[in-house]
């Protein structure tokens, strides 16, 4: 006990604390210099990792919207190649930089890769900082995104043009009854869907990416129209155009065969297609009180020919139900300028398949309906001014759905 008491008097004495005092400075130097390294490079790695931690959630901002953007490219109908072009563009203006990306529809992993979905993957290395004293590799970070596409609707009839004023048109003493489908244009134009004079309509929905004008208020399922949506994609945009063949045909015939038309056709009295493809070069035009007929037929209008039937024509025609055109039965070319095509029928005509003119108007009049209330349109523009019953349960037909406001949402 005497010993500790001298030992502490000895520490707490004036003699030690003079002698601590005077050299403490070089002590807090050398203690300062020792520590430096560590505290610059503790400070460094918390201001790095925060830095790391806000490019991360960048790099996942930029990969939700590049793979949002890839599927309104897809919703548009564009291909591979421009899905992953607006990918990349949408990538590169929100600051990817130096980064890579992968873009792969359908997604090449995850519960999406059966679905139409767009996915996106990002790469990027970070250079490091203050942290760089300890290490000079990069530091790398991974982005993904998974943008999916999901048809909320069906449509009966598609307007496929993007300005066009009434582009979707029911007008004068029409009565147009859709049953489980909605009527879609994708017409920015303030009146893109209009209902005039005493038309009726019925139908599940109207949707529009632009407005509507509606003189005579439809009967609908939903509570209002639908505005400002996203535009349908072209349902047959990738539908091969059927290539004409030798030798060419002749109309003037009571049975038709498959084969090119290479005058049009210009059909009266009673008339039968066999069934098949038949490319039409010119118009085709189907008389007063002819009488025509077929099932499993396709009509490929090439070039701009248009499709003329009186009103006083039977025509009972259908198309195939299997096979590359399983479901269409007009075909309007891709590739011709802007023209009309006029169905007109009586009550006992029956149109049964889709009717498709991504460059025409379509005018359909009279008493229209395929068999089951199975037709369906989808045109540059629609005018309807007859009376049909449209349904879209047609899978039995060989008919499949077209689908109307899709949406898109990242899922993963």
């Amino acid at each position: 006990m005497a010993f500790s008491g001298r030992f502490f008097r000895h520490v707490f004495s004036r003699h030690f604390f003079r002698r601590f005092g005077e050299g403490k400075g070089g002590n807090v130097a050398t203690i300062f210099a020792l520590t430096l390294p560590v505290v610059v490079g503790g400070a460094g790695l918390g201001v790095e990792t925060s830095y790391w931690y806000y490019s991360s959630l960048k790099l996942q901002a930029i990969a939700d919207a590049a793979a949002y953007a890839g599927a309104l490219e897809k919703i548009a109908g564009s291909n591979t190649d421009a899905i992953a072009a607006a990918a990349t563009s949408s990538a590169a203006s929100n600051g990817l930089g130096a980064g890579t990306i992968v873009v792969n529809t359908p997604p090449a992993s995850g519960p999406n890769t059966a679905k139409k979905a767009v996915e996106v993957i990002l790469n990027q290395n970070l250079d490091r900082m203050f942290t760089s004293i300890f290490t000079q590799t990069k530091v790398p970070e991974r982005a993904r995104a998974v943008a999916l596409i999901t048809d909320a609707s069906k449509a009966c009839d598609i307007a496929l043009s993007l300005t066009a004023s009434q582009a979707l048109l029911f007008s004068g003493n029409t009565t147009a009854k859709k049953i489980g489908c909605v009527d879609m244009a994708n017409s920015s134009a303030s009146d893109a869907i209009k209902i005039q004079g005493s038309a009726a309509v019925q139908t599940d929905c109207l949707i529009t990416v632009g407005g509507v004008v509606l003189n005579n208020p439809p009967t609908m399922v939903c509570k209002a129209p639908i505005t400002q949506a996203l535009p349908a994609a072209d349902p047959f945009a990738s539908l091969p155009a059927p290539a004409a063949t030798n030798p060419c045909q002749n109309d003037n015939k009571s049975a038709l065969k498959p084969g090119t038309y290479c005058s049009g056709m210009n059909l009266s009295g009673n008339v039968t297609l066999d069934p098949g493809v038949y490319v039409v070069q010119g118009n085709l035009k189907i008389n007063a009180n002819a009488n025509i007929s077929g099932s499993g037929v396709t009509i490929f209008m090439s070039g701009s020919s248009t499709v003329s039937i009186n009103g006083n024509a039977t025509v009972t025609l259908s198309a195939p139900t299997s096979g590359t055109y399983s479901g269409v039965l007009f075909y309007g070319d891709r590739t011709g300028t802007a023209a009309q095509s006029t169905f007109n029928g009586t009550a006992s005509s029956l149109l049964t398949g889709a009717i498709y003119f991504p460059r025409q108007q379509v005018n359909y009049l009279g008493n229209f309906s395929g068999k089951n209330g199975c037709t369906q349109v989808v045109a540059d523009t629609i005018q309807w001014s007859g009376n049909s019953t449209i349904n879209q349960d047609c899978s039995s037909l060989g008919m499949k759905d077209i689908p109307a406001a899709q949406s898109v949402a990242v899922v993963e």
